[in-house]
Order: structure tokens, then C-alpha cells, then sequence
């Protein structure tokens, strides 16, 4: 009796909940065939505008000189598309001129007019069945402007259609199933179980059986790796949609802030400065140091102000500080805070020269050089990274903060961070490669840098190389739960997503528009050297350190002069080396080693006054680099081991003449994006001679081809860029976890 009573009421709750499902299904299916019909629209509508695009410059050279035989085969190659149906031109009276025998014979220039909507194109309805014309007006001779006609096959959106309707009804059908039996079953069930199961799922934690928090439901599982799933989709479509509309500049920065994170001030922390002001005399001078971390974060501060945090290094910070150690930077146009820290050389010994940068740095390189691990360094890198950890709660003015911290100083700083505001939004960026779990195992506190790093919201790598090195360490060394579909680390209810953002530079550069013709700068540069007006000079940018491949650079240019002995005194190679933790007894074995290649190589090679190398051991600030890379023929990158490189995208940015060729390394994250360089294996002497050699003696019209491609890329995925996706992230992640807390709060 009691089962029987049961069932009428599951049956009464059912029924009706059947019965919404088919109605709504019933609803629902024309709605899916509209929406279905505008994506595929608005797809054809990108798919036109590019092939439009693409053919604008060849059509543009043709239709003047009225070359049919060409045009036509043009037209051929470019409908080989499976979609795309046939091509038409219409010259400005409105007279079809050319077209491909699969035009239609009912369509025409008159007919084919361009819709009044917001879309770019129209659907068509011709005897042949349906078709997408889209117009899109396109030189023609005489100055007059025409139209170049695409029409696109759309027999696909039918069948999808059928498709997305049969899917639609079994999905609806599936959910009346599954809702059924679970609601069977839900009346048992607490109401703060699905409460606790649902902020579990937000956090990235899954599903949890009620009233058993820590046993996980079998059962859900599967709708949750469905959920899942969806949510990647999404993200992958947000994503890809943001690359597509947003045009990445310190203004869209700005808006994003706003519009995302409601103009949340941003604080980052690292271990170098952007600015140093040092003592010289009675004057203090302002500089900007050698650090590809400075050239890539510096940006993003002047678009989103708020607070940077750093070691004070220079003789005269101290007196340019207030009294809560803050100065406003650029000197010359304040726009964020710089809040200095103060390390004792003892400090400063042991948490970066030791620990960091004996350690840390050739771990991770694997740089050939054995990375050294002392415990007192160890201690001090603990008691830096409190000490930076509390000045960000310090400066914080909420408790909910936005935190970028910086590079392998700080793998701490995440974890010491959430401890005192676990509300907080950290996003960690490491800027250095990350080894292979073998490699990184030697580190004696390997658990503990992990669980630090393991402190962030979001943990950005380079390449997604990178990312498979960490989280296959993490793996290997820790207790935790690793989703590899979606690169998410959970350990102790704090979820870390793992992503790869490659950095960049600003763009445009600073300098854009102000500096003199190429022409000029080059001219400047080679009197300044005291070399002849056609001399050949190539250039290379590092701090002094042997990550960067110097020596295997200087041999390369050796074996250029043995292979091609007519360069000897037609080409010189400048080296621009800034002094780097000259403390550090391998850094100054490194620096000795790279004078005496010069000048070993220069004694071989050097004719008539004109140096094989010039090595400028000394700092330059960016304005006098720029000049080099404006004036150099070819710019030559060989780092043994590199996390970006940002030397390469500068060159590129430079040259905008789109002239010059770059030399790069295989083992740089640039040469995962630059691939128009010159890519070499920098330990193969002759293979990178060769480049070096091909690279001087390059046509103009193929090193017009190359940078142009280059400097696209650089241009388009710039320093805005990065900063942007991972703000982006950032704040999506915000708001999916005051989604939860608002959960749980109602419950």
C-alpha cells in the first residue's frame, strides 16, 4: 500500500514533468533550426569576408589589365573550397564579367544585392536548391569600383538541421528519463547535499554523495564529465570569439577591467623593478633594466594601474621612496604605484643568488650547469616570500584582491598569499621553462614549491609544453586530483587551473612614429662603430648569461667567416651582453669565456680596422637597443633553453621598414609562433653558419614576405593580449566561485 501511494505521488510530480518536456521539445526544435540557421549565416559571412579578403590583392593586379585567362583560373582555384558553390565579378555598371561555370544561370549582378541586416551575406533560394550570396566591392580598372560575388552551397545546413532536430528530441527524451528516475530518488535525498554537491561542482570538484562529503557519487559522474565538457566548449568558443572581436590594446585592457572585474586595481609582484634609481654624483638617473619580464609586465601596469611590488635594488631607491616605500612611475608620466621591498645583502645572497638562481634557474634550464641547493638559501627564499606575501596584504584593499606574481622568485608567494586572503584571485606566471618531473625531482623541497605554486587560481605557462611538464610533476610528487582534458590540478578544495599564455611585447611600440627613418638610424649606427656605409652588421641582445648560447653564437659567426671567406670585413656581428648576478662565480667564469672567444675570433677575422665582433658588455636602455635593431641586417637568437624570448618580437617590432632576417632558436618559445625566422639548432655550429649566411644574402622581396608575416603575428598577439586572456580567465573564475558562495549562503 505504502509502495503503491509512493508511486502516485512519483507519477503525479512525473507526468507533468513529462509533459513540459515534450511541449517544450515541441518548442524548442524550430527555435534550434533559427539559431542553427544564423550560425551557419554568420559562419558563411567570416568565410567570404576571408576569401575576399585573400583574393582583393591578386584580383586588384588582374582586373586592370582585363586578363581573363588568368582571372578565371584565379576564380577555379579558389572554389577547389567543398562548400563554396561559384564565384562571380560584376565591374561598377552592374555587367557580369567574369564567373565560374557553376555560377548560377538565374543569379545576376542586379539580382545579387547586398542585405540591408546586420548580415553580410543572404540566403537564396534558386533552383538548384539553397545558396548564401554574400557581395563584397572590390577595385576594378579605371579606378571604378566592383563586386566580387561568393556563393556558397547550403545543402550542409539542411542536413545538419535534421541532425540537430533528431539529437534535440533524444536529448529531451533522455532527460525525461533520467529526470524521472533521479526525482524518485531526490525526496530521500537533503536538500544541503545538492547544495554542497553543486559548489563542489563550480569549484571544479565534482559531484559529492549527500551526507558522505568526502565518498564521490558514481552515479553523477557521468552527467558531470557532460557538464564539463560543455563548459570547455563554451570557454574554447569565448575564447576564440575574444581573438576574433576585441583588437588588444591598453584601451581594451582598460574596458575589460571594468566590464569584468569592475575596475579592479591590479597588484603585481616580482623580483626585478621597472624602474632603478641609481646614484651618479650629486644627479640621480632613472633606468629601465635588461629583463624580459620589465618588457612584457610594464605595459599591462601603465593600461591597469594599481600597484607593483619589487625588490628596491638601486643605490638611491631608498631616497626616492615615500614613507610607506612607494613611488609613482614612469618618472616622466605616473600611472601606477611602485612599492619597494628592502633585502639585506645576506637576504638578498641567499633568496636570489643562492636559492633562486643557483638553484632554480639551471633546474629548470638544464642549461648544462648543476643547479646548487643550500638549506640556508633555502630559508631565506621562505623568509622573502613571507616578507613580499605580507606587503600584498598590505597594499590589498579588499579582500578579494587580483594578484600577478611573477616568475620563479616567488613559488612560494601563491600559498602564503591565499593563507591570509583565501578569497583572493592569484595569477601566477612562470616565465622560465619547466623541466620533466625526473629533472625537477632534484630539488630537496620539491613538495614544498609545488604546494606553494599550488596556491594559485590560475598557473600560466609559456607553451602548453610546459604546462604537460608541471602537471606530469605534479602528478608524480603530490596527492592530488588531475583533470588533463581540462589542465586543472584540485588538492585540498583549491582548484588550480594550468594554462599556457605565450607573452609578448607592447604593441604598438612606444617609440611608433617618432623615431627617424631606418635609413638614417642605420647610417647613425654604422658611423658610431666606425664602419663603411655598406658594411653588413648582424646583432644580438642577452643579459650576460649562459642560457642565451653567446659562445655557440660567437662560433657560428667563426665558422661563417672559415665557410665564406668574401664576408671576412664585410660583416660585423654586435653583441650587446648586460652584465647579469656578476656575483655568482659561474657568471663571471661564463663573462671571461665570452671575452675570450671575441677576441679570439677577432684576431682570426678581423680586417682593415673592421672587427669581426664588438661585444658591448654593458647595460643599454631600450631606446639605444632599438636603434641596433633598427640598423642590424639579420638579429640572431640562440638560446640553449628559453621559456619565450622576447628579443625576437622586439627585433620584429622594429623593422618597420620589413626588412632584416632573424636567426632563432628551436629551443625558444618564440619559434613555436615566429616560424617565418630562420630556425637552428644552436649546438649545430654549421647548421646556424649556414642560417647566419643565408640570412645576409636573403632577396629583399623574401625578407619582405617574412617579417611582414611576423610582424602580424607580433602585432595581433601582443602584450595586451596575454594580460587580457588571463584577466579574462581570472574573472571568469570569479565569477563562477561568488556563484557558489551565493549557493551556499541561500542554503
Amino acid at each position: 500500500m505504502v509502495s503503491l501511494r509512493s508511486l502516485r505521488l512519483s507519477l503525479r510530480f512525473i507526468m507533468p514533468l513529462a509533459i513540459a518536456l515534450a511541449v517544450l521539445a515541441y518548442s524548442v526544435v524550430p527555435l534550434v533550426d533559427k539559431l542553427t540557421l544564423r550560425w551557419f549565416i554568420r559562419d558563411l559571412d567570416i568565410r567570404s569576408r576571408l576569401i575576399a579578403n585573400a583574393l582583393r590583392e591578386p584580383l586588384s593586379e588582374l582586373l586592370p589589365r582585363a586578363d581573363r585567362a588568368k582571372i578565371n583560373t584565379l576564380l577555379l582555384r579558389a572554389i577547389q573550397d567543398e562548400r563554396l558553390l561559384a564565384l562571380g565579378y560584376c565591374d561598377g555598371s552592374g555587367t557580369l564579367r567574369y564567373r565560374t561555370p557553376t555560377f548560377p544561370d538565374s543569379l545576376d549582378c542586379s539580382s545579387a544585392v547586398r542585405p540591408e541586416s546586420g548580415s553580410e551575406g543572404a540566403l537564396r533560394h534558386l533552383p538548384q536548391g539553397a545558396v548564401h550570396v554574400s557581395i563584397h566591392p572590390m577595385g576594378a580598372e579605371g579606378g571604378s569600383v566592383g563586386s566580387l560575388i561568393l556563393v556558397h552551397d547550403m545543402s550542409f545546413v539542411e542536413r545538419r538541421s535534421a541532425d540537430t532536430r533528431k539529437y534535440v528530441i533524444v536529448l529531451f527524451a533522455v532527460l525525461g528519463v533520467v529526470i524521472s528516475l533521479i526525482t524518485v530518488f531526490v525526496a530521500h535525498l537533503s536538500w544541503r547535499g545538492w547544495v554542497e554537491g553543486v559548489r563542489a561542482m563550480l569549484r571544479g570538484e565534482g559531484i559529492l554523495r549527500p551526507f558522505s562529503p568526502q565518498a564521490p557519487s558514481s552515479e553523477l559522474q557521468p552527467l558531470v564529465g557532460d557538464l564539463r565538457a560543455l563548459l570547455r566548449t563554451l570557454d574554447a568558443e569565448r575564447r576564440f570569439a575574444d581573438d576574433a572581436t576585441i583588437t588588444w590594446s591598453p584601451e581594451a585592457l582598460r574596458t575589460l577591467l571594468h566590464k569584468h572585474l569592475v575596475g579592479e586595481r591590479i597588484l603585481v609582484v616580482s623580483n626585478r623593478e621597472p624602474y632603478i634609481h641609481d646614484r651618479k654624483g650629486d644627479s640621480i638617473e632613472v633606468h629601465r633594466p635588461a629583463s624580459g619580464l620589465v618588457t612584457a609586465v610594464e605595459p599591462v601596469m601603465r593600461a591597469c594601474s594599481g600597484t607593483w611590488i619589487a625588490h628596491g635594488s638601486g643605490s638611491a631607491d631608498r631616497e626616492t621612496v615615500d614613507a610607506h616605500d612607494r613611488v609613482r612611475v614612469p618618472p616622466h608620466k605616473p600611472e601606477y604605484n611602485l612599492r619597494r621591498i628592502w633585502l639585506t645583502k645576506e637576504e638578498e645572497e641567499g633568496y636570489y643568488y643562492g636559492f633562486a638562481n643557483e638553484g632554480l634557474w639551471p633546474l629548470c634550464h638544464i642549461a648544462h650547469v648543476r643547479p646548487v641547493f643550500r638549506t640556508s638559501d633555502w630559508q631565506q627564499y621562505v623568509r622573502i616570500n613571507q616578507r613580499f606575501a605580507d606587503a600584498v596584504v598590505k597594499e590589498a584593499d579588499s579582500d578579494d584582491p587580483v594578484v600577478l606574481v611573477q616568475d620563479y622568485h616567488f613559488a612560494l608567494l601563491p600559498a602564503m598569499i591565499r593563507k591570509a586572503l583565501p578569497k583572493a584571485t592569484i595569477i601566477t606566471f612562470w616565465h622560465i621553462p619547466w623541466p620533466n618531473p625526473e629533472s625537477f625531482g632534484i630539488c630537496p623541497w620539491r613538495e614544498e614549491l609545488l604546494k606553494g605554486m599550488l596556491g594559485s587560481t590560475i598557473l600560466g605557462f609559456h607553451t602548453p609544453y610546459h604546462c604537460k611538464n608541471f602537471l606530469e610533476t605534479v602528478d608524480r610528487y603530490l596527492e592530488t586530483r588531475i583533470e588533463h582534458e581540462s589542465s586543472t590540478i584540485s588538492r585540498r578544495g583549491q582548484l588550480t587551473m594550468v594554462e599556457s599564455y605565450p607573452i609578448s611585447i607592447q604593441w604598438p611600440p612606444a617609440w611608433q612614429g617618432t623615431l627617424p627613418p631606418v635609413d638614417v638610424t642605420r647610417s647613425e649606427i654604422l658611423g658610431e662603430l666606425g664602419l663603411p656605409p655598406d658594411h653588413l652588421i648582424g646583432v644580438g641582445v642577452d643579459r650576460m648569461d649562459y642560457t642565451k648560447g653567446i659562445p655557440e653564437r660567437f662560433m657560428a659567426v667563426e665558422r661563417l667567416f672559415e665557410l665564406h671567406p668574401e664576408l671576412v670585413g664585410r660583416f660585423t656581428f654586435v653583441q650587446i651582453a648586460a652584465p647579469s648576478r656578476s656575483a655568482l662565480e659561474e657568471y663571471q667564469a661564463f663573462e671571461a669565456r665570452v671575452h675570450s672567444h671575441a677576441e679570439r675570433i677577432n684576431g682570426r677575422f678581423s680586417r682593415d680596422g673592421r672587427p669581426a665582433i664588438i661585444l658591448k658588455a654593458e647595460h643599454h636602455e631600450p631606446e639605444q637597443v632599438n636603434r641596433y635593431y633598427r640598423a642590424a641586417d639579420v638579429c640572431m637568437v640562440t638560446s640553449l633553453h628559453d621559456g619565450m624570448n622576447l628579443v625576437a618580437k622586439e627585433y620584429v617590432a622594429a623593422r618597420e621598414d620589413e626588412r632584416g632576417a632573424l636567426v632563432l632558436s628551436q629551443f625558444t618559445g618564440a619559434a613555436h609562433e615566429l616560424h617565418e625566422a630562420l630556425i637552428v639548432n644552436p649546438y649545430h655550429v654549421e647548421q646556424t653558419a649556414e642560417a647566419l649566411h643565408r640570412a645576409l644574402t636573403m632577396p629583399d622581396y623574401e625578407q619582405r614576405e617574412r617579417m611582414r608575416s611576423m610582424r602580424s603575428l607580433v602585432r595581433d598577439f601582443n602584450v595586451y593580449r596575454w594580460a587580457g586572456r588571463m584577466l579574462l580567465d581570472a574573472a571568469r573564475v570569479r565569477q563562477r566561485e561568488r556563484l557558489a558562495a551565493r549557493i551556499g549562503g541561500e542554503s
